[in-house]
């Protein structure tokens, strides 16, 4: 996502070489798109686009959040309930005892103890279990435990839970910044003369045409064999759209293009971009080779596969298609090999 002012093709010859002119010319940290003035409009659509970007990336960490915690909070509730279940079966096993102890002619004060209105009163007299049978000592001990383990893990079920609802809450906020930054660079670009979109088209947000001259990237070859499946998943979803918060396979947003291709090769990357700058160990841009991951912006905000010969393959923006494009499409933040 995000729109991308390219470099001229003329830089991107085979091999190392063309990698180091792209070093330089990508020029590591340069200035966001985001300091483009905003009385042009099309710098305002760029800019509107890249920050549409950056929430999304916020949308899916949010989001994936929200995701683990919805399962930690499953699981803990299955657990309260099997745990319950031994509460209430020691409770009939302790109650069947003082039945039989009232019928043979009385119940032991300690066993009365189960019927209080008070179950914390009852555990904290249970110290008076020397006053009953080893049998039942071991029975109100593994109650006072069992209940003791259950109101800890119901108060962790509580906090997981309002956890659950703050990252439900970040979700839909990202969810509006995005949609909103998405909408009023549509309602922008349809300000624009029709020759004036065209021309922001060919220059920001090209089709591909600006590859012309480049080699054919399909023609270069990973070191490994992990590194050819991603690669070769990133190209299996060419031509499928940019969906923002989307990781496949219909549709992808950047990072969830590169989850789903390295998740095709047995590796789980983090979710967002700025998680995958971290996802293994950083090289020079003039070493990359296919299958690193191309991390673009000071902030992380989109991701791109290196696919030899200069080029990417990524998802690039809202009604955009995954494709190739120039390695230096946009500034180059790092280059990380899972």
């Amino acid at each position: 996502m995000g729109s991308h002012r390219r470099l001229a093709p003329s830089g991107f010859d085979r091999g190392a070489a063309a990698l180091c002119v792209l070093s330089a010319a990508a020029a590591l940290g340069a200035v966001p798109a985001h300091a483009t003035p905003h009385g042009d409009t099309r710098a305002e659509v760029d800019r509107l686009y890249t920050e549409a970007e950056q929430a999304t990336q916020a949308y899916d960490k949010a989001d994936e959040r929200a995701g683990v915690l919805r399962r930690e909070v499953h699981d803990a509730q299955d657990h309260i309930a099997r745990r319950q279940q031994r509460v209430n079966a020691l409770r009939e096993q302790l109650g069947s005892l003082a039945g039989a102890q009232y019928r043979s002619g009385g119940v032991d004060p300690a066993v009365a103890l189960l019927f209080s209105d008070d179950p914390a009163d009852y555990l904290d007299k249970a110290a008076t279990l020397d006053r009953i049978g080893a049998q039942q000592a071991g029975q109100l001990r593994q109650l006072q435990s069992e209940m003791r383990g259950l109101a800890q893990e119901r108060a962790e079920a509580a906090g997981k839970l309002a956890e659950l609802e703050r990252s439900r809450r970040a979700v839909a906020a990202h969810k509006k910044t995005v949609e909103t930054k998405l909408a009023k660079a549509r309602e922008l670009l349809g300000t624009l003369s029709a020759a004036d979109r065209a021309a922001y088209g060919r220059a920001s947000r090209s089709d591909g045409s600006d590859r012309l001259g480049l080699p054919d990237p399909t023609g270069a070859v990973a070191p490994d064999a992990r590194a050819a499946a991603a690669v070769a998943a990133a190209r299996s979803a060419l031509g499928r759209p940019y969906v923002w918060g989307a990781n496949g396979p219909s549709g992808f947003d950047c990072s969830g293009l590169m989850q789903w291709s390295y998740g095709h090769a047995g590796v789980h990357l983090p979710r967002t971009s700025q998680e995958q700058r971290f996802a293994g160990r950083q090289v020079p841009l003039s070493q990359a080779r296919p299958g690193d991951l191309v991390v673009y912006r000071s902030d992380a905000s989109h991701v791109g596969m290196y696919v030899g010969h200069g080029q990417v393959i990524h998802a690039p923006y809202p009604g955009a298609a995954v494709r190739y494009d120039p390695v230096g499409m946009m500034p180059i933040s790092s280059v990380t090999r899972p």
